[in-house]
């Protein structure tokens, strides 16, 4: 029984080995799309897709989503996301996980600090806000929220998996995750502080970097 345990996790069909594969295949992928999507938007040939889906977001507006729309922002806001970070951090270290430790920290700064270099390198304006939402300082292109809270919500999703004894649990975690990341992009389409394209090219910085933070901590651990 023994054996055939150890056979299944370091055999080459086992999901423990497929995942690196499947996550190097999907930051390649995404690092691709970032580039073609990015020569688009530096060309302006996305401006007319981002104006129409922009203005039918817009039509769906109503107090209540905007209320809503308001605060799920500010859960991917870098700043909270930084004090949700040194806190998790800090108990994290505290506890003894000093890699888990690591792992969030150095994701979360390393996603701060691309999106806010390459703000400074395409330079786009932002659009005009909507309901009278205070217009950010920092260019659009990428979403710092989009990128940020991709790697944040994502990572901490990994550290927090292995802590969950049942399938359901981890699914309904991994769920959770995905459906935060996916309204604080739609929020920041919502509000008018960014473009659809904004957004988009956030995430996929963000698979990129998690899966470059995750990559160096496999190795790390081996």
């Amino acid at each position: 029984m023994s054996g055939s345990v150890s056979s299944r996790c370091s055999g080459g069909n086992s999901p423990l080995n497929r995942r690196p594969a499947i996550g190097y295949s999907a930051a390649v992928a995404a690092l691709v799309f970032f580039g073609w999507l990015a020569r688009e938007v530096m060309l302006g040939r996305t401006l007319s897709f981002d104006l129409a889906v922009r203005d039918a977001i817009h039509t769906w507006a109503w107090r209540p989503l905007t209320f809503a729309m308001r605060a799920i922002t500010e859960a991917g806001d870098p700043s909270f996301l930084a004090l949700v970070a040194v806190i998790v951090v800090w108990r994290l270290g505290t506890s003894g996980q000093g890699r888990a430790a690591w792992l969030l920290g150095f994701a979360a700064l390393g996603a701060v600090a691309i999106s806010e270099r390459l703000k400074l390198v395409f330079h786009r304006p932002r659009p005009a806000a909507f309901f009278g939402y205070h217009e950010p300082l920092s260019y659009s292109f990428p979403s710092g929220h989009a990128i940020t809270a991709f790697c944040l919500y994502g990572v901490l999703a990994v550290i927090l998996e292995d802590r969950l004894p049942s399938v359901a649990g981890r699914r309904a975690l991994w769920a959770a995750a995905g459906l935060l990341i996916g309204l604080i992009g739609f929020s920041r389409v919502y509000l008018g502080v960014h473009y659809p394209t904004d957004v988009a090219g956030g995430y996929a910085l963000g698979v990129v970097w998690t899966v470059a933070v995750l990559s160096a901590s496999r190795h790390w651990k081996a």
